[in-house]
């Protein structure tokens, strides 16, 4: 499988490291399509407070916002329980955007939940020669299955992979997830994949 190259916010150049890391990616369900029969300014105003939801959250479970493409958020978690913290920031994004939900029904005829993916795994962090100056890129296989195990997810959903889950299991965090069918990945052992989903009728996607 090729290796994801994510270029992330413009911040204040960090040398290169290569670290353990959980990956998160948030993004909108339901909203891209709708948007494209909303003025501009409605399309922007809607995403900056989804965007503001998912920022919320990271920060205040210590993780880090790296890139930002479309409807959706890429975000890292490093050091002393990751796992644990991502799965909280999983949780609050979930919680937290339910009060825009009906209001964007309402008023924008926008039917939208958030889908959300998690994988544990090797990264590389740091800058590239020929890359955009300042913007630490975000590089390795556990980005990429990240981003698969986002687009596995259902709308109001956040869906974690096996390394996720082993280490909440471990630090005896209690977690009511549903085994889902594997992550198949030719030449790889399978990934194990568990769901987590807010709500049934959420799930319109």
């Amino acid at each position: 499988m090729e290796t994801s190259v994510m270029a992330a916010p413009k911040s204040k150049e960090a040398a290169p490291e290569r670290i353990e890391a959980v990956i998160l990616f948030a993004e909108t369900r339901g909203f891209t399509r709708t948007s494209a029969i909303l003025p501009a300014p409605v399309v922007l105003a809607r995403l900056a407070e989804f965007f503001a939801v998912v920022r919320a959250a990271v920060e205040r479970q210590g993780g880090t916002v790296r890139n930002v493409l479309n409807d959706t958020l890429m975000a890292s978690f490093s050091g002393k329980a990751r796992e644990h913290k991502a799965v909280q920031a999983a949780q609050e994004i979930q919680r937290d955007f339910a009060q825009f939900e009906e209001s964007w029904e309402r008023d924008f005829g926008i039917r939208a939940a958030v889908a959300i993916g998690l994988h544990a795994g090797d990264t590389v962090i740091g800058t590239a020669a020929g890359a955009m100056p300042g913007q630490p890129l975000v590089i390795g296989d556990n980005v990429s299955i990240a981003d698969r195990l986002l687009h596995r997810a259902r709308a109001g959903e956040y869906v974690l992979s096996k390394p996720v889950m082993d280490a909440l299991v471990a630090a005896g965090v209690a977690l009511e997830a549903q085994a889902l069918p594997p992550l198949e990945i030719p030449r790889r052992e399978p990934v194990q994949l568990y769901g987590v989903l807010r709500d049934t009728r959420l799930d319109f996607t």
